[in-house]
């Protein structure tokens, strides 16, 4: 299987390399992308008896750092090394100033055998649903332990890679724990045929996440004494409900400012030409030096990293993503952390525990169509007393279901080479 899947990987890589060296030709961040993934850990010191953590984008970024303060502050003692597989989130890993950050070379021998050297890791974590088989066989050729944390595994997944059990028993074989988020998920992983014994539920690290934004300087908080609606991660075709539903409230409440936050950044010229279809002002974060100075309507993030700092002062928050299917919804414990009431959509298979332990607590609102938020965002600007129930059962559901972390801090500890 390993020289079968080495073939195809090869053969895979010859066949798009006219696409990647058109594509680098025209995309400067591109190049910018081939560049870092190529150098993979070429740039950080020479390391020995690293602990490993892969995490692949933004929310996987942050769980990790969380994982990370927690690892220190529970006394590990090895160097950490933190790799990520989306420009995004390796930005995002070099804004917070993790350690030593790398992006995640391409999955084949001849890139990762240099991060192996350069690192010389002692275990490997990996992060909610990263599967590399290339990654996980040079583990088991090297005899490191592999763990994967706050695991989950959509009913997609299941059906993927249930066409397939041989070959998603082959990759996952290096992986000695299986600690997933939900019974949900354990049941899922199981059913592909992983062992029992190799899997066990730990619960949600991202309850454990602390949501309060580090303090910024006071030019970067957003000072209003109106409502605040913030939209965050948007995704393709949510801007124009959100829009409709913002300009009919604005009519209404003259001081609503709106927010809008798509979930990628190359969004955010699309996004611009549809709020002009609106004849309507806004502001990019980026041209605003002094945000506390601000004074317009409606304001679009151009900026990665950002977001929660517009949750914090937020009067109602919609978290995009739950309207697609293929999307399947994003992180909306952010802003329920923080005691805000949240809406999202009805395809959440990514956060499924989340968004029903929010619907049973009532500290979240769940729609079936893009139709129904302007009525509900209404409603809930209208209800001070209904705002302050759905957020203050958001936040003690959060808090209520925290604890994952130290599990998985204990079983990493438990796990790591001797």
């Amino acid at each position: 299987m390993n020289f079968l899947y080495f073939i195809l990987t090869g053969a895979g890589l010859l066949l798009a390399s006219p696409f990647i060296f058109l594509r680098a030709l025209i995309s400067s961040s591109f190049r910018d992308q081939i560049k870092k993934r190529t150098a993979g850990a070429r740039s950080l010191p020479k390391l020995n008896n690293t602990l490993w953590i892969h995490a692949s984008s933004v929310g996987e970024v942050r769980l990790a750092k969380t994982l990370i303060e927690g690892l220190f502050k529970e006394g590990e003692s090895r160097p950490i090394a933190l790799s990520t597989f989306t420009p995004t989130g390796y930005a995002l890993a070099k804004e917070e100033k993790l350690p030593n950050v790398f992006m995640l070379p391409l999955d084949f021998p001849i890139w990762l055998n240099l991060v192996f050297d350069r690192i010389q890791p002692s275990q490997l974590v990996l992060i909610e649903a990263e599967i590399w088989p290339c990654l996980l066989r040079q583990c088991k050729t090297r005899g490191i332990p592999v763990i994967q944390v706050n695991g989950r595994v959509s009913e997609k997944s299941v059906q993927r890679y249930g066409k397939f059990p041989a070959f998603f028993l082959w990759m996952v074989e290096s992986i000695d724990s299986f600690s997933m988020r939900s019974q949900t998920d354990a049941d899922r992983i199981l059913q592909l045929g992983v062992a029992k014994e190799k899997v066990l539920v730990s619960g949600n690290i991202k309850f454990d996440v602390n949501y309060i934004p580090t303090e910024g300087s006071s030019r970067q908080e957003l000072k209003t004494a109106g409502m605040v609606l913030v939209f965050g991660s948007t995704r393709p075709g949510e801007e124009g409900p959100i829009m409709e539903a913002l300009v009919a409230l604005q009519k209404e409440l003259p001081n609503l400012i709106g927010v809008i936050a798509p979930r990628h950044m190359q969004r955010c010229r699309e996004v611009e030409d549809l709020i002009r279809e609106f004849k309507v002002d806004y502001t990019l974060l980026s041209q605003i030096y002094d945000l506390s100075d601000w004074k317009g309507s409606i304001l679009l993030v151009d900026s990665l990293g950002k977001l929660n700092s517009f949750y914090k002062c937020a009067t109602v928050v919609y978290v995009g993503g739950g309207f697609n299917p293929r999307f399947g919804g994003h992180n909306i414990l952010e802003p329920a952390g923080l005691g805000k009431p949240v809406l999202f959509g009805k395809y959440m298979n990514n956060f499924e525990e989340e968004a029903k332990l929010l619907l049973q607590s009532g500290g979240g609102i769940q729609m079936q169509s893009e139709e129904e938020l302007h009525p509900l965002l209404k409603r809930l600007l209208n209800d001070s007393e209904e705002r302050l129930k759905l957020g203050q059962s958001a936040e003690k559901t959060v808090k209520g279901n925290s604890g994952a972390l130290r599990r998985n801090i204990e079983l990493i500890r438990s796990k790591q080479l001797a």
